[in-house]
């Protein structure tokens, strides 16, 4: 880290020249210290259920005895048929593996280590016996010899459930799992909650099924219009916002008319031609359009009214809008960092899973009431999981938070160099540098700020879940406002976070002053956190609206007139969420630079007035913006009084600064 001085606070004297991205001093070091001790923990976990054998079990396997399928065991105290050489015996075989403990998310059933699979159905004790002589894979317990497979009285208890399902080895697990999954249908159904008949779950399922080719075309198709944006964003961004305006009216209008086009055109369709059995497709179909007429119709309503009262500010954000489609023309490599991000969680969270499953598999051998071998943690190191889940949340969001200090350090670097030629030659690059040698504290701070909230909110969750149908009406409202509290205070913490983020790139302060200067910085500037953030916000939801819409119409059209298809409610709704998914990974890179931005002009228009020596930061469509402002205050009379009252802030935070 190198020889770090205490940071200075933003709100110095200003007798003395302020002067952005200059003074570099480390911040947080006590949380970034106390954020590696918790990683070491972690590691501690993972390295501890390791040592004690998990991984062994994990991957190769173990029976019911407590024996590691594929190797030679000691032999357990207490425990009948374990000790037991299974160095031929690789794979793990269940005597009943369609029957599922729900609750505690296990197989119910006695486990064997087998030399062998069967991957033909045995339908007899006699197939099973010959399987055994064939291939050497005695698939009864072993204390029963493959000759009394059909002799024993014991045989009905001590071999596998009648007809034996196909089965191969699961890779890399040593497995053995039915080839045929439909005696999981069971445990599917139990996860879908919402749905009570499973007639309807089969139609929506077979709609899912028949309709895949078009679902993938139609999320092929979300990419590319989120692409598309992104180009337009960055080479049109002055146009945008009316642009945007228009054709989100325009697709929410078409949208749901011909949405109400095909909803009278199939209740007119006569019934008589239909066969029995698509009858009540064909009226599945027909509800479900009337309720997406609906919905469009009140959707397309509230849009035309919020249009309505924004209309006079959008102007307020086409300025910030053309000056972050030059960021993006000069920092072309921030639309990928979404993906660099998503490529570091999934990395962490495959090694936390992994990690809980070595968990789930390590302790010691403890005999249960079956008098089978399970293996359990005893004594405090029982609840090394609650740290494991408390480490899945904090180091998320740690990722989380690199990202936007990486995003805020990049734009405000661009935004604080006068001489757009003199940039660094990749500063995202410089960015990330920056971060890792100086503030990697702040971002542990702001992070485990967020995970101090998220985990009551979890565990409230949970105790509704588990209460859910026993608590009474009081009880259950108290914990959903609990619940809605809780996510409001995230929501809010996760918005100071980003602009102290900010704030840390501009000054070098630490996590609480850098929240501290940005905090008093948006409540000086409330109405245009209103008028100019709020409105962007907005206009990138609508380009989000955009693409849903286009590719929702696209589905619409397609699916009505696909024929061999049943249901196509769940995939038209996985197409709108999947198209949801992708506008908001791209453009929520652009809403992140549209709100450094807001706070770097805040912050320009503070501490600067465009006098010589005190001269604008800011971009000269940003410039002309303030002059216009200042124009439109002199001009506006009586009836522009509330236009000048919005404006007024900024210009009295700039000859007052």
């Amino acid at each position: 880290m190198g020889c770090c001085s205490s940071a200075s606070s933003a709100a110095q004297s200003s007798k003395r020249e302020w002067k952005p991205l200059e003074d570099r001093s480390c911040t947080d070091i006590p949380w970034l210290m106390l954020f590696i001790l918790f990683c070491i923990g972690m590691g501690f976990i993972c390295g501890f259920s390791i040592a004690t054998g998990a991984a062994a079990r994990l991957v190769s396997g173990y029976d019911s005895y407590g024996n590691i399928c594929g190797q030679k065991n000691a032999k357990l105290e207490g425990i009948p048929n374990s000790g037991m050489d299974h160095t031929q015996r690789k794979y793990v075989f269940f005597l009943d593996p369609c029957n599922l403990d729900l609750i505690n998310r296990k197989i119910k059933s006695v486990a064997l280590c087998v030399a062998a699979c069967p991957r033909q159905e045995l339908k007899t004790l006699s197939d099973v016996q010959k399987f055994a002589e064939t291939n050497g894979s005695a698939l009864c317990s072993y204390n029963l010899k493959p000759s009394e497979y059909t002799t024993s009285s014991k045989s009905s208890v001590l071999c596998p459930k009648l007809p034996v399902p196909a089965s191969a080895p699961i890779p890399f697990f040593h497995r053995c799992a039915p080839v045929n999954i439909s005696c999981y249908a069971k445990f599917a159904e139990a996860l879908i909650t919402f749905v009570s008949d499973n007639s309807v779950l089969h139609r929506l399922i077979s709609g899912v099924m028949t309709s895949k080719e078009i679902i993938l075309g139609l999320c092929l198709l979300s990419l590319v219009l989120s692409m598309i944006l992104m180009v337009i964003i960055r080479y049109i961004s002055r146009v945008l916002v009316w642009i945007l305006t228009i054709l989100v009216i325009l697709g929410s209008l078409g949208g749901t008319g011909v949405l109400w086009w095909l909803y009278a055109k199939q209740r007119r369709s006569p019934k008589e031609t239909v066969i029995p059995e698509q009858l009540q497709v064909a009226e599945d179909n027909l509800r479900a359009l009337l309720i997406y007429a609906i919905s469009a119709t009140v959707f397309t309503v509230i849009l035309f009214l919020i249009m309505l009262v924004m209309r006079k500010r959008v102007a307020l954000t086409i300025a910030l809008f053309h000056v972050a489609g030059k960021v993006f023309i000069h920092l072309p490599l921030l639309v990928f960092q979404p993906f660099w991000t998503f490529f570091a969680l999934v990395l962490f969270w495959v090694y936390w899973i992994m990690t809980l499953l070595f968990l789930g598999t390590a302790g010691s051998a403890v005999q249960n009431e079956q008098g089978f071998v399970e293996f359990k943690i005893s004594g405090p190191l029982q609840y090394m999981w609650w740290y494991h889940v408390v480490g899945l949340i904090w180091i998320s969001e740690f990722i989380l938070a690199c990202q936007q200090m990486t995003v805020a350090g990049a734009v405000v670097t661009y935004y604080f160099t006068r001489d757009k030629r003199n940039l660094p030659f990749t500063p995202i690059l410089a960015s990330v540098n920056r971060l890792i040698r100086y503030h990697l504290g702040t971002v542990a701070k702001g992070s485990f700020i967020i995970t101090l909230v998220k985990i009551p909110r979890m565990i409230l969750m949970y105790i509704h879940s588990q209460l859910k149908g026993k608590e009474n009406a009081c009880a259950r409202c108290v914990l959903k406002s609990c619940i809605c509290c809780l996510w409001c205070l995230e929501k809010c913490l996760n918005y100071l976070n980003q602009n102290a983020y900010t704030a840390t790139a501009i000054n070098s302060t630490n996590f609480c002053t850098s929240a501290k200067d940005a905090f008093v910085i948006l409540v000086e500037n409330a109405l245009r956190v209103a008028a100019i953030n709020t409105v962007g916000d907005f206009m990138l939801f609508l380009g989000k609206v955009l693409i849903v819409c286009s590719t929702g119409l696209a589905g619409i059209m397609l699916l009505n007139y696909q024929q061999d298809y049943t249901v196509w409610v769940l995939p038209l709704i996985i197409v709108c969420l999947f198209a949801f998914l992708v506008a908001h990974c791209f453009l929520s890179i652009y809403e992140m630079v549209v709100d450094v931005l807001f706070l770097c002009f805040a912050v320009d228009t503070k501490y600067n007035d465009g006098s010589p020596g005190r001269e604008f930061y800011m971009d000269k469509v940003l410039m002309e913006f303030v002059e216009n402002s200042r124009k439109a205050m002199k001009e506006a009379g009586k009836g522009g009084a509330a236009d000048a009252r919005e404006l007024k802030p900024m210009a009295s935070g700039a000859s007052s600064a």
